[in-house]
Protein backbone atom coordinates (compact mmCIF):
# COMPACT_ATOMS: atom_id res chain seq x y z
CA UNK A 1 0.00 0.00 0.00
CA UNK A 2 1.32 3.12 -1.04
CA UNK A 3 2.03 5.85 1.83
CA UNK A 4 0.25 9.25 1.84
CA UNK A 5 2.98 11.64 1.09
CA UNK A 6 3.26 14.40 4.22
CA UNK A 7 6.13 16.39 3.86
CA UNK A 8 4.26 18.44 0.87
CA UNK A 9 5.48 22.18 -0.33
CA UNK A 10 2.18 23.09 1.05
CA UNK A 11 2.87 21.54 4.40
CA UNK A 12 6.42 22.61 4.87
CA UNK A 13 4.75 26.57 4.10
CA UNK A 14 2.31 26.05 6.41
CA UNK A 15 4.81 24.67 9.11
CA UNK A 16 7.65 27.41 8.20
CA UNK A 17 5.02 30.63 8.21
CA UNK A 18 3.23 29.31 11.75
CA UNK A 19 7.06 28.64 13.09
CA UNK A 20 7.79 32.57 12.58
CA UNK A 21 4.49 33.88 13.39
CA UNK A 22 5.58 32.01 16.88
CA UNK A 23 8.64 33.33 17.13
CA UNK A 24 7.73 36.65 16.89
CA UNK A 25 5.25 36.23 19.54
CA UNK A 26 7.54 34.72 22.29
CA UNK A 27 9.81 37.03 20.98
CA UNK A 28 7.95 39.94 21.95
CA UNK A 29 6.86 38.05 25.00
CA UNK A 30 9.70 37.96 26.71
CA UNK A 31 10.96 41.56 25.95
CA UNK A 32 7.52 43.79 26.66
CA UNK A 33 7.88 42.89 30.51
CA UNK A 34 11.90 44.52 30.58
CA UNK A 35 10.89 47.34 27.87
CA UNK A 36 7.59 48.51 29.68
CA UNK A 37 9.86 48.67 33.15
CA UNK A 38 13.16 49.82 32.12
CA UNK A 39 11.67 52.76 29.39
CA UNK A 40 8.52 53.52 31.01
CA UNK A 41 9.36 52.43 34.22
CA UNK A 42 6.13 50.73 35.26
CA UNK A 43 5.36 48.50 37.79
CA UNK A 44 5.36 44.81 37.66
CA UNK A 45 1.91 44.42 37.29
CA UNK A 46 1.44 46.87 34.54
CA UNK A 47 4.12 44.90 32.55
CA UNK A 48 2.38 41.79 32.93
CA UNK A 49 -0.88 43.64 31.20
CA UNK A 50 1.53 43.67 27.95
CA UNK A 51 0.75 40.06 28.16
CA UNK A 52 -2.20 39.67 29.20
CA UNK A 53 -4.22 41.89 26.42
CA UNK A 54 -2.38 40.20 23.61
CA UNK A 55 -3.58 36.88 24.80
CA UNK A 56 -6.95 38.05 25.70
CA UNK A 57 -7.71 39.54 22.14
CA UNK A 58 -6.14 36.13 20.80
CA UNK A 59 -8.89 34.40 22.68
CA UNK A 60 -11.36 36.69 21.98
CA UNK A 61 -11.16 36.62 18.07
CA UNK A 62 -10.65 33.20 17.51
CA UNK A 63 -14.15 31.48 17.98
CA UNK A 64 -14.97 34.74 15.40
CA UNK A 65 -11.99 33.53 12.79
CA UNK A 66 -13.33 30.13 13.15
CA UNK A 67 -16.59 31.39 11.60
CA UNK A 68 -14.88 33.86 9.21
CA UNK A 69 -13.50 30.95 7.26
CA UNK A 70 -16.74 29.54 6.38
CA UNK A 71 -18.31 32.71 5.47
CA UNK A 72 -15.20 34.34 3.95
CA UNK A 73 -13.01 31.34 2.92
CA UNK A 74 -9.41 30.27 4.42
CA UNK A 75 -7.94 32.59 1.64
CA UNK A 76 -8.85 35.61 2.77
CA UNK A 77 -8.56 34.89 6.71
CA UNK A 78 -5.34 33.81 5.99
CA UNK A 79 -4.48 37.09 4.18
CA UNK A 80 -5.86 39.38 6.44
CA UNK A 81 -4.36 37.46 9.61
CA UNK A 82 -0.92 37.67 8.57
CA UNK A 83 -1.32 41.27 7.01
CA UNK A 84 -2.88 42.50 10.61
CA UNK A 85 0.01 40.55 12.53
CA UNK A 86 2.47 42.23 10.60
CA UNK A 87 1.47 45.79 10.48
CA UNK A 88 1.13 45.33 14.05
CA UNK A 89 5.03 44.42 14.41
CA UNK A 90 5.76 47.60 12.18
CA UNK A 91 3.69 50.07 14.31
CA UNK A 92 5.98 49.53 17.64
CA UNK A 93 8.45 51.85 17.11
CA UNK A 94 5.73 54.72 16.37
CA UNK A 95 3.97 54.27 19.91
CA UNK A 96 5.74 56.45 22.89
CA UNK A 97 3.01 55.86 25.53
CA UNK A 98 1.94 52.92 27.69
CA UNK A 99 -1.73 53.28 26.89
CA UNK A 100 -0.75 53.29 23.19
CA UNK A 101 1.33 50.20 23.73
CA UNK A 102 -1.64 48.27 25.13
CA UNK A 103 -3.97 49.28 22.43
CA UNK A 104 -1.54 48.21 20.01
CA UNK A 105 -0.78 45.22 22.04
CA UNK A 106 -4.42 44.13 21.52
CA UNK A 107 -4.60 44.67 17.88
CA UNK A 108 -1.35 42.81 17.33
CA UNK A 109 -3.33 39.98 19.45
CA UNK A 110 -6.04 40.01 17.19
CA UNK A 111 -3.90 39.51 14.28
CA UNK A 112 -1.99 36.06 16.32
CA UNK A 113 -5.33 34.50 17.20
CA UNK A 114 -6.14 34.93 13.75
CA UNK A 115 -2.98 33.01 12.65
CA UNK A 116 -2.94 30.27 14.82
CA UNK A 117 -6.91 29.02 14.07
CA UNK A 118 -6.63 29.98 10.24
CA UNK A 119 -3.37 27.82 10.03
CA UNK A 120 -4.66 24.48 12.14
CA UNK A 121 -7.53 24.79 10.02
CA UNK A 122 -5.19 24.67 6.93
CA UNK A 123 -2.49 21.94 7.74
CA UNK A 124 -5.53 19.90 9.11
CA UNK A 125 -6.72 19.70 5.18
CA UNK A 126 -3.46 19.27 3.90
CA UNK A 127 -1.93 16.34 6.44
CA UNK A 128 -3.23 12.60 4.67
CA UNK A 129 -5.54 11.40 7.35
CA UNK A 130 -3.38 8.31 8.03
CA UNK A 131 -0.87 10.39 9.13
CA UNK A 132 -2.91 12.38 11.13
CA UNK A 133 -1.52 12.27 14.18
CA UNK A 134 2.46 12.03 12.66
CA UNK A 135 1.80 15.77 10.83
CA UNK A 136 0.57 17.24 13.85
CA UNK A 137 3.14 16.74 15.94
CA UNK A 138 5.73 18.11 13.57
CA UNK A 139 3.14 20.88 13.60
CA UNK A 140 3.19 21.50 17.10
CA UNK A 141 7.26 20.93 16.91
CA UNK A 142 7.23 24.38 15.02
CA UNK A 143 5.58 26.24 18.27
CA UNK A 144 7.87 24.19 20.64
CA UNK A 145 11.24 25.51 19.06
CA UNK A 146 9.62 28.81 18.72
CA UNK A 147 9.11 28.80 22.24
CA UNK A 148 13.53 27.99 22.92
CA UNK A 149 14.60 30.35 20.04
CA UNK A 150 12.03 33.09 20.69
CA UNK A 151 13.18 34.07 24.04
CA UNK A 152 16.77 33.75 23.67
CA UNK A 153 16.35 36.05 20.58
CA UNK A 154 14.54 38.20 22.34
CA UNK A 155 16.68 38.30 25.53
CA UNK A 156 19.81 38.56 23.59
CA UNK A 157 18.20 41.63 22.11
CA UNK A 158 17.14 43.60 24.66
CA UNK A 159 20.46 42.83 26.38
CA UNK A 160 22.74 43.86 23.66
CA UNK A 161 20.91 46.22 21.27
CA UNK A 162 18.60 49.54 20.94
CA UNK A 163 15.13 48.94 20.99
CA UNK A 164 14.77 49.95 18.01
CA UNK A 165 16.88 46.74 16.61
CA UNK A 166 15.07 44.75 18.65
CA UNK A 167 11.11 45.98 17.37
CA UNK A 168 13.14 45.47 13.80
CA UNK A 169 13.50 42.02 14.56
CA UNK A 170 10.27 40.92 15.31
CA UNK A 171 9.26 42.79 12.64
CA UNK A 172 11.28 40.67 10.36
CA UNK A 173 10.04 37.31 11.85
CA UNK A 174 6.39 38.58 11.30
CA UNK A 175 7.53 39.32 6.98
CA UNK A 176 8.98 36.50 7.03
CA UNK A 177 5.37 34.33 8.37
CA UNK A 178 3.66 37.17 5.62
CA UNK A 179 5.92 36.11 2.36
CA UNK A 180 5.78 32.57 3.41
CA UNK A 181 1.72 32.46 3.84
CA UNK A 182 1.47 34.51 0.47
CA UNK A 183 2.98 31.58 -1.18
CA UNK A 184 0.84 29.37 0.44
CA UNK A 185 -2.11 31.43 -0.80
CA UNK A 186 -0.73 30.18 -4.66
CA UNK A 187 0.08 26.83 -3.50
CA UNK A 188 -3.61 25.61 -2.16
CA UNK A 189 -5.61 26.39 -5.42
CA UNK A 190 -8.52 25.25 -3.37
CA UNK A 191 -8.59 26.93 -0.11
CA UNK A 192 -11.55 29.00 -0.94
CA UNK A 193 -14.60 27.05 0.41
CA UNK A 194 -16.14 30.40 1.68
CA UNK A 195 -19.93 29.84 2.29
CA UNK A 196 -22.42 32.57 2.11
CA UNK A 197 -24.24 33.38 5.70
CA UNK A 198 -27.36 32.34 3.99
CA UNK A 199 -25.58 28.56 3.62
CA UNK A 200 -23.89 28.88 7.06
CA UNK A 201 -26.85 29.38 8.88
CA UNK A 202 -28.38 32.68 10.62
CA UNK A 203 -25.52 33.14 13.44
CA UNK A 204 -26.42 32.18 17.14
CA UNK A 205 -23.26 32.52 20.19
CA UNK A 206 -22.73 28.76 19.39
CA UNK A 207 -22.23 28.74 16.33
CA UNK A 208 -18.63 30.65 17.85
CA UNK A 209 -17.29 26.95 19.17
CA UNK A 210 -17.22 23.71 17.93
CA UNK A 211 -19.22 21.55 20.35
CA UNK A 212 -17.11 18.62 19.02
CA UNK A 213 -14.00 19.63 20.40
CA UNK A 214 -15.13 20.88 23.92
CA UNK A 215 -14.39 18.14 26.08
CA UNK A 216 -11.21 17.72 24.92
CA UNK A 217 -10.30 21.25 25.20
CA UNK A 218 -11.49 21.03 28.37
CA UNK A 219 -8.85 18.56 29.11
CA UNK A 220 -6.40 20.47 27.63
CA UNK A 221 -7.10 23.38 29.95
CA UNK A 222 -6.83 21.17 33.18
CA UNK A 223 -3.01 20.51 32.07
CA UNK A 224 -2.66 24.14 30.44
CA UNK A 225 -2.37 25.27 34.41
CA UNK A 226 0.39 23.08 35.09
CA UNK A 227 1.72 23.73 31.98
CA UNK A 228 1.59 27.72 33.09
CA UNK A 229 4.23 27.14 35.99
CA UNK A 230 6.84 25.49 33.60
CA UNK A 231 6.43 28.71 30.88
CA UNK A 232 6.08 31.73 33.60
CA UNK A 233 8.39 30.75 36.38
CA UNK A 234 10.62 27.76 35.91
CA UNK A 235 13.70 30.59 35.10
CA UNK A 236 12.19 31.86 38.38
CA UNK A 237 12.81 28.65 40.00
CA UNK A 238 16.02 28.15 38.33
CA UNK A 239 16.93 31.34 40.50
CA UNK A 240 15.61 30.13 43.61
CA UNK A 241 17.25 26.67 43.94
CA UNK A 242 20.83 28.35 42.39
CA UNK A 243 20.87 27.02 38.71
CA UNK A 244 20.52 30.19 36.74
CA UNK A 245 23.05 28.97 34.27
CA UNK A 246 20.94 25.10 33.94
CA UNK A 247 17.72 27.33 33.72
CA UNK A 248 18.61 28.91 30.63
CA UNK A 249 19.12 25.65 29.19
CA UNK A 250 15.86 24.48 30.61
CA UNK A 251 13.87 24.89 26.82
CA UNK A 252 17.13 24.00 25.10
CA UNK A 253 16.52 20.21 26.33
CA UNK A 254 13.38 20.25 26.13
CA UNK A 255 13.59 21.02 22.21
CA UNK A 256 15.91 18.80 21.68
CA UNK A 257 14.14 16.23 23.06
CA UNK A 258 11.24 16.95 20.59
CA UNK A 259 12.95 16.86 17.93
CA UNK A 260 14.72 13.69 18.84
CA UNK A 261 11.32 11.75 19.67
CA UNK A 262 8.75 13.20 17.09
CA UNK A 263 9.47 11.05 14.30
CA UNK A 264 8.39 7.99 16.34
CA UNK A 265 5.47 9.47 18.94
CA UNK A 266 3.61 10.80 15.42
CA UNK A 267 3.71 7.64 13.65
CA UNK A 268 2.68 5.59 16.83
CA UNK A 269 -0.34 7.79 17.59
CA UNK A 270 -1.62 6.90 13.86
CA UNK A 271 -0.81 3.39 14.67
CA UNK A 272 -2.18 2.06 18.25
CA UNK A 273 -4.44 5.35 18.97
CA UNK A 274 -4.55 8.40 21.30
CA UNK A 275 -4.64 6.08 24.61
CA UNK A 276 -1.39 4.69 23.39
CA UNK A 277 0.32 7.61 23.69
CA UNK A 278 -1.06 10.34 26.03
CA UNK A 279 -1.29 7.79 29.56
CA UNK A 280 2.78 7.08 29.14
CA UNK A 281 3.54 11.05 27.95
CA UNK A 282 1.35 12.27 30.98
CA UNK A 283 2.99 9.79 32.99
CA UNK A 284 6.42 11.12 32.14
CA UNK A 285 5.37 14.96 32.38
CA UNK A 286 4.67 13.89 36.23
CA UNK A 287 7.80 12.40 36.43
CA UNK A 288 9.70 15.40 35.40
CA UNK A 289 7.95 17.43 37.65
CA UNK A 290 8.31 15.34 40.35
CA UNK A 291 12.36 15.52 39.15
CA UNK A 292 12.11 19.14 38.87
CA UNK A 293 10.69 19.72 42.09
CA UNK A 294 13.67 17.72 44.55
CA UNK A 295 16.35 18.93 41.39
CA UNK A 296 19.62 20.05 43.28
CA UNK A 297 21.73 19.98 40.84
CA UNK A 298 21.85 21.01 36.71
CA UNK A 299 21.79 17.53 35.65
CA UNK A 300 18.89 16.78 37.80
CA UNK A 301 16.97 19.87 36.69
CA UNK A 302 17.89 19.40 32.95
CA UNK A 303 16.51 16.02 33.10
CA UNK A 304 13.77 16.87 34.27
CA UNK A 305 13.35 19.61 31.64
CA UNK A 306 13.77 16.28 28.91
CA UNK A 307 11.24 14.26 31.08
CA UNK A 308 8.45 16.72 30.70
CA UNK A 309 9.49 17.83 27.46
CA UNK A 310 9.02 14.24 25.88
CA UNK A 311 5.61 14.17 28.26
CA UNK A 312 4.06 17.40 27.74
CA UNK A 313 5.25 17.92 24.47
CA UNK A 314 3.70 14.58 22.96
CA UNK A 315 0.55 15.10 25.07
CA UNK A 316 -0.48 18.31 23.43
CA UNK A 317 -0.51 17.88 19.67
CA UNK A 318 -2.23 14.81 20.24
CA UNK A 319 -4.82 16.32 22.08
CA UNK A 320 -5.08 18.86 19.30
CA UNK A 321 -5.17 16.09 16.70
CA UNK A 322 -8.22 14.90 18.83
CA UNK A 323 -9.97 18.17 18.55
CA UNK A 324 -9.85 18.69 14.83
CA UNK A 325 -10.07 14.66 14.37
CA UNK A 326 -13.68 14.67 16.01
CA UNK A 327 -15.09 17.77 14.23
CA UNK A 328 -16.76 17.59 10.94
CA UNK A 329 -13.85 18.69 8.13
CA UNK A 330 -15.97 21.84 7.31
CA UNK A 331 -15.43 22.80 10.71
CA UNK A 332 -11.86 22.00 11.45
CA UNK A 333 -11.26 25.70 11.38
CA UNK A 334 -13.63 26.28 14.28
CA UNK A 335 -12.76 23.18 16.34
CA UNK A 336 -8.85 24.82 16.12
CA UNK A 337 -10.03 28.02 17.23
CA UNK A 338 -12.03 26.41 20.52
CA UNK A 339 -9.58 24.31 21.44
CA UNK A 340 -6.56 26.85 21.53
CA UNK A 341 -9.04 29.33 23.18
CA UNK A 342 -9.89 27.49 25.87
CA UNK A 343 -6.60 26.08 26.29
CA UNK A 344 -5.65 29.66 26.38
CA UNK A 345 -8.04 30.43 28.99
CA UNK A 346 -6.34 27.72 31.24
CA UNK A 347 -3.11 29.17 30.28
CA UNK A 348 -4.28 32.92 31.90
CA UNK A 349 -5.70 31.13 34.98
CA UNK A 350 -3.12 28.85 35.95
CA UNK A 351 0.07 31.56 35.20
CA UNK A 352 -1.92 33.78 38.01
CA UNK A 353 -2.81 30.67 40.06
CA UNK A 354 0.96 28.93 40.40
CA UNK A 355 1.68 32.81 40.72
CA UNK A 356 0.11 33.27 43.86
CA UNK A 357 0.78 30.00 45.23
CA UNK A 358 4.74 29.69 44.05
CA UNK A 359 4.96 33.16 45.88
CA UNK A 360 3.35 32.07 49.28
CA UNK A 361 4.96 28.59 49.91
CA UNK A 362 7.61 28.20 47.00
CA UNK A 363 8.07 26.68 43.69
CA UNK A 364 9.87 23.40 44.45
CA UNK A 365 5.82 22.29 46.44
CA UNK A 366 4.42 23.92 43.41
CA UNK A 367 6.16 21.51 41.05
CA UNK A 368 5.63 19.20 43.72
CA UNK A 369 1.81 19.75 43.67
CA UNK A 370 1.92 19.67 40.39
CA UNK A 371 3.17 16.03 39.77
CA UNK A 372 0.57 15.05 41.67
CA UNK A 373 -1.89 17.33 39.74
CA UNK A 374 -1.10 15.23 36.47
CA UNK A 375 -2.60 12.08 37.51
CA UNK A 376 -5.79 14.33 38.66
CA UNK A 377 -5.53 14.90 35.01
CA UNK A 378 -5.31 11.45 34.16
CA UNK A 379 -8.74 10.76 35.52
CA UNK A 380 -10.36 13.75 33.99
CA UNK A 381 -8.71 12.58 30.18
CA UNK A 382 -10.36 8.84 31.09
CA UNK A 383 -13.49 10.25 31.90
CA UNK A 384 -13.59 12.82 28.91
CA UNK A 385 -12.33 10.90 26.28
CA UNK A 386 -10.14 8.10 26.94
CA UNK A 387 -12.85 5.51 28.05
CA UNK A 388 -14.92 6.22 25.08
CA UNK A 389 -11.65 6.17 23.07
CA UNK A 390 -10.86 2.73 23.78
CA UNK A 391 -14.80 1.34 23.58
CA UNK A 392 -14.36 2.59 19.99
CA UNK A 393 -11.14 1.54 19.29
CA UNK A 394 -12.29 -2.26 20.79
CA UNK A 395 -15.43 -2.07 18.72
CA UNK A 396 -13.34 -1.61 15.58
CA UNK A 397 -11.12 -3.99 16.50
CA UNK A 398 -14.21 -6.53 16.91
CA UNK A 399 -15.67 -5.80 13.32
CA UNK A 400 -12.25 -6.23 11.67
CA UNK A 401 -12.17 -9.88 13.32
CA UNK A 402 -16.08 -10.00 12.15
Amino acid sequence: METQKLWTKSFISVALSNFFAFVAFYYLLVIFPVYAITEYKTSETIAGLFVTVFILSAIIIRPIAGRWINTLGKRKVLMMSLLLFFIGSLLYTFIESVTGLLILRFFHGIGFGMITTIMGAIVADIIPEKRRGEGMGYYALTMNLAMVIGPFLGLTAIQNWGMNTTFLISVIFSFLALLIGINLLFEQKGMTNAKSEKEVGSFKIGDLFEGSAVRISLVAAFFAVTHASILSFVSVYAAEIGLVKAGSYFFVVYAVVLLISRPFTGKWYDRYGENAIIYPSLLLFAVGLFLLSSADSAFLFLLSAAFIGLGWGTTFPSLQTIAIAQSPPHKRGLATATFLSIFDLGIAFGSFAVGVIGAAYGFGLLYLVNSFYVFIGIAVYYVLHGKISALLRKKEANSIIE
